[in-house]
């Protein structure tokens, strides 16, 4: 059998350490083992589903540290099926809207159960107040990110896009108007991107300098949360991991953006520059 290619779609500039180190090997190590047994992504991301389930079981006793580490471990084993069914629908060319569906589902699903099981563990107000904020403030850091690391990505490719026509629905338009608050000042950017005559140079230069920002908002990835969560229940506090997603991870998500923005708008200026004074030769004399 031959084996697969290798896998370019993460820059390992901006991936996880454990993703580097842990998940996404074991991720190749087992690939060929699923394809050869015609495993599809979609059974791959229901099996992590089971997985982040039992994780979700294990923390139900927190309090005791067996339960906490076995918690840790199928959390790790979710990570690596979450991996593991992107690349076999890229290997075997099996992409899917539906995987897309169950993928975002697994991933949600997972964080879900065991944010329920803590607060049931707990069992006050206060509990499920902290978790249910946690939560929504999950799905916010966890959409920007994505969205930041999928632009990332796209644009060390030199792939620049355009934005969006207005909607003519009102209701559309409110809605894209509040949540593409952020990406309007991203697609500046894009613009100086698509024009430029040195449009690689550009490339590779705003890879270069939006590194950091993006090793900073590496920390809002669900690596970071089922560590933590172990973490805080290994601590005697499960409640610990709902303060870091609301106020630590909220702090990075805000600079991390602003850092990313302050990166576009400096190398969109000096792409620009040129442009917008010309200096003819007469000038120079």
């Amino acid at each position: 059998m031959t084996p697969p290619l290798p896998d370019r779609s993460r820059d390992r500039r901006i991936e996880d350490p454990t993703n580097l180190w842990i998940i996404h090997p074991a991720g190749r190590a087992l690939l060929p083992w699923f394809i050869a047994r015609g495993v599809s992504a979609n059974a791959v991301s229901v099996c992590g589903l089971v997985l982040g389930a039992g994780a979700a079981l294990a923390y139900a006793n927190w309090a005791l540290w067996p339960f906490a580490l076995l918690g840790l471990l199928l959390s790790v084993g979710w990570l690596i099926a979450d991996g593991l069914d992107g690349m076999i629908a890229r290997a075997t060319g099996t992409a899917s809207p539906l995987g897309r569906f169950l993928d975002g589902l697994c991933d949600h699903g997972v964080f879900a159960m065991i944010y329920i099981v803590l607060a049931l563990s707990i069992g006050t107000v206060e509990g499920w107040v902290l978790a249910v904020s946690a939560g929504l403030l999950h799905a916010v850091q966890s959409s920007f990110y994505e969205s930041e690391r999928a632009r990332f990505h796209r644009r060390c490719r030199g792939v620049a896009v355009a934005a969006p026509v207005p909607s003519g629905n009102p209701l559309v338009l409110l809605y894209d108007g509040v949540a593409g608050i952020i990406d309007r000042f991203a697609y500046r950017f894009d613009a100086a991107l698509s024009r430029s005559p040195s449009s690689a140079a550009l490339a590779d230069a705003y890879g270069s300098q939006a590194t950091q920002p993006m090793r900073l908002m590496r920390l809002l990835s669900a690596n970071t949360r089922v560590v933590a969560i172990f973490l805080a229940c290994l601590a005697g506090n499960p409640r610990l991991f709902w303060w870091f997603e609301i106020v630590p991870l909220t702090l990075v998500l805000i600079l991390g953006l602003a850092w990313h923005r302050a990166v576009e708008a400096r190398l969109t200026g000096a792409a620009s520059a040129p442009l917008s004074n010309p200096e003819s030769p007469t000038q120079r004399t």
